[in-house]
């Protein structure tokens, strides 16, 4: 995200749509059918990106379309936010 300010969440999210789109037309291959991208949107697993804390993960399949299910706690200590405990998943 060079040149970008990463402290804007419009660019964060920006970069991050674009970039699950391109995993999702890597997958597609050279069927960019309507039915393919919906398909292949619809079965994302374990895709890791920049902006989302380590460990936190896109998963979707057939009957879960909700991207992320995984939460991290953390604390203010009084000039950055620090992580604790375990990622917890829904």
């Amino acid at each position: 995200m060079d040149g970008i300010d990463a402290d804007d969440i419009l660019n964060v999210y920006g970069y991050s749509a674009a970039q699950t789109l391109v995993q999702i037309l890597k997958q597609c291959g050279d069927d960019l059918t309507r039915d393919n991208v919906m398909r292949q949107t619809a079965n994302l697993n374990d895709l890791e990106m920049p902006t989302l804390l380590p460990g936190i993960r896109i998963n979707t399949s057939p009957t879960e379309f909700y991207p992320i299910e995984q939460v991290q706690f953390m604390r203010f200590d009084g000039k950055t936010w620090v992580r604790f405990g375990e990622l917890m998943t829904r």
